[in-house]
């Protein structure tokens, strides 16, 4: 796994955006552009591509410590960073609630509050589990004498 990659699911996985990743890396006296940071993340096979090395993800790495954890001075909750994150994420228009978190009804004929549910089949009522045989010990209590003969 390259470099690119590592830092390509890292902002993913945080839902970061360019001017963040840039403040982040600010923490540690780095400073980048967004166009360079931009190349870091396009196809390998484009033009403009660039290889992001050591340097770069070794301070963002850092930068992100700082960021999520804050300094011994001044702590923070690294969820409460994240959740902020989440927030920041704009939503479509039109919709208010977020479809990708929304729960999924089990069943969505049984979930419809307009119409009675269908008539189907009952589940089948699940099987008590019965615990396992105990054990039978097959060998005994056995002395070897690994190859030697001695007497007794």
């Amino acid at each position: 796994m390259t470099n690119n990659d590592i830092f390509k699911k890292l902002r993913v996985a945080l839902m970061l955006r360019d001017d963040q990743i840039v403040e982040i890396l600010e923490l540690v006296d780095f400073r980048i552009s967004k166009t360079e940071l931009s190349a870091f993340f396009r196809a390998e096979n484009h033009e403009n591509y660039v290889e992001c090395g050591d340097q770069v993800l070794r301070n963002f790495l850092n930068g992100l410590v700082i960021h999520l954890r804050g300094t011994k001075e001044n702590p923070k909750n690294p969820n409460d960073v994240l959740a902020k994150h989440k927030a920041q994420i704009p939503t479509k228009e039109g919709n208010s609630d977020r479809p990708e978190f929304k729960a999924k009804p089990k069943d969505e004929e049984r979930a419809r509050g307009d119409q009675s549910p269908s008539k189907t089949k009952p589940a089948p009522k699940k099987k008590p589990f019965k615990k396992p045989a105990p054990k039978v010990q097959v060998v005994e209590k056995v002395k070897y004498n690994f190859g030697k003969n001695k007497k007794s």
